[in-house]
């Protein structure tokens, strides 16, 4: 009997626009990048914590005001995204090289101009928030150190964005697996005077993040300007255009202030735990480094729902839209049951990754249980938003997000926490019904279809 030379076809599952496998296969590589990027935070954390209970809580304390200071800038470039999904859904390639160009003319130098503004007032500003004269001293010489590469980290998120709205979701996985590894290698060198470097202390950890921040930056912009995307989407430099930096800042603008103002409400939260005690913000931030396990995840998952629904925005496909959501929805949650299955399980010992205090830790411990609802409904609500900003609905959330941060989130814990003296744990409730609120209110939101009237 002769054999056939013909060969059976094989047969590869199709890939539903907005389905679970395609969601999964978009949001895994985002959530490795993001969980390697928390990674340069947990790294600082867990080294300078053999420093001490006070050097751990002044990272914690110093970290959280630098990033609630750029944030707007970090959250108005995630834009850049919104504009390169849509205009790569639409079929117009070409222009997405040109508005990652308008996000770095619009928020780079701004970046730069705020840091050279900060840099003369960092000892002052930090002493007017009223931590303990230990930490204060430790706080400012972590951001001093550290304040130079948020001018970088500008420049990473936009050219991040970039990368993410055309499904890209590797290179930035890539590059921000050589930036950890550098911030990890110059922590180890530069917290305790190891590898022929000078023992810096907390001022290392900030140096060692400032030079991740720069070389990822460095990275990514060498593969932006790569060939065959230039060839393909437009990423040879362009001249500023007011038209477009104003229309790129009517749509990411309102991300940056929603993130802006989510974090000043999240510092205040955090300088009144401050004055608490050192210990009490050394456990906080222990916990707040465990939270960014399952945070990083949805934020992750986050991006993969902007992309897809920015693109199926663009391709006028409102099943997609929406199917997209969805399966965002049940990943997010998926992945945060994972997380709260640990905090409830292994409590100590995730503690005890970032300190051997025994105050610190048993101040941790109740904080996890909290926790394990938190984060869960904190991820909900990340996605949410998500899936809303790549619709190019920022203004509703900016708005809701406000009042809720600032009419409910910081009176709620103050009240919880300092005017009842419930302490840490009812302060970290009160947060905990405040992201429960926010959760519902942005779900709803997209539920409700107002998305379909917005154009950017």
């Amino acid at each position: 009997m002769a054999l056939s030379t013909e060969t059976t076809p094989v047969v590869r599952p199709r890939v539903v626009p907005g389905g679970f496998r395609e969601v999964a296969n978009l949001a895994y590589p985002v959530v490795l990048t993001q969980l390697s990027a928390t990674a340069m935070g947990v790294v600082d954390a867990a080294m300078v914590g053999r420093l001490g209970a006070t050097e751990l809580a002044s990272v914690g304390f110093g970290a959280i005001w630098l990033w609630t200071l750029f944030s707007l800038f970090y959250g108005t470039a995630s834009g850049v995204q919104t504009f390169v999904s849509q205009a790569d859904g639409a079929g117009e390639s070409r222009a997405c090289g040109r508005w990652a160009w308008q996000g770095m003319f619009a928020l780079v130098p701004a970046a730069a101009l705020t840091v050279a503004v900060l840099a003369t007032q960092v000892e002052r500003a930090v002493t007017a928030l009223g931590p303990s004269p230990e930490m204060q001293s430790a706080a400012s010489a972590y951001i001093s150190t550290r304040l130079v590469g948020e001018v970088g980290f500008t420049a990473v998120m936009v050219l991040t964005s970039f990368f993410r709205g055309l499904g890209d979701t590797r290179t930035p996985l890539y590059v921000s697996l050589v930036a950890n590894v550098v911030n990890a290698v110059l922590d180890y060198g530069l917290i305790f005077g190891e590898l022929g470097l000078p023992r810096w202390g907390v001022a290392g950890a900030g140096a060692a993040t400032a030079v991740g921040q720069w070389i990822a930056a460095a990275l990514l912009f060498v593969a932006f300007r790569r060939r065959s995307l230039r060839q393909r989407f437009g990423t040879e430099p362009v001249a500023p255009r007011a038209s477009e930096i104003r229309r790129f800042l009517r749509t990411g603008a309102p991300i940056g202030g929603q993130w802006c103002i989510a974090m000043t409400s999240f510092a205040v939260f955090t300088t009144v735990v401050a004055h608490m005690g050192d210990t009490s913000m050394a456990a906080s931030h222990a916990f707040v480094m465990l939270l960014s396990l399952s945070f990083m995840q949805a934020i992750g998952v986050s991006i993969a729902s902007s992309t897809l629904v920015g693109r199926y925005v663009g391709a006028r496909d409102p099943e997609a839209v929406a199917r997209s959501f969805r399966s965002s929805m049940v990943l997010g949650a998926a992945l945060a049951g994972i997380v709260a299955l640990l905090f409830v399980t292994f409590p100590t010992p995730l503690l005890r990754v970032f300190t051997d205090d025994p105050g610190v830790v048993a101040l941790g411990r109740p904080l996890l249980l909290v926790g394990a609802l938190f984060q869960l409904f904190d991820a909900l609500a990340i996605i949410a938003e998500g899936a809303l900003r790549g619709a190019g609905d920022t203004r509703w959330p900016f708005l809701v997000e406000t009042a809720l941060a600032w009419g409910f989130f910081v009176p709620l814990a103050y009240t919880l926490g300092v005017v009842l003296e419930g302490g840490l744990t009812a302060a970290w409730c009160g947060g905990l019904v405040y992201i429960a609120v926010t959760a519902v209110v942005l779900v709803r939101r997209f539920q409700s279809g107002a998305w379909k009237r917005i154009t950017i």
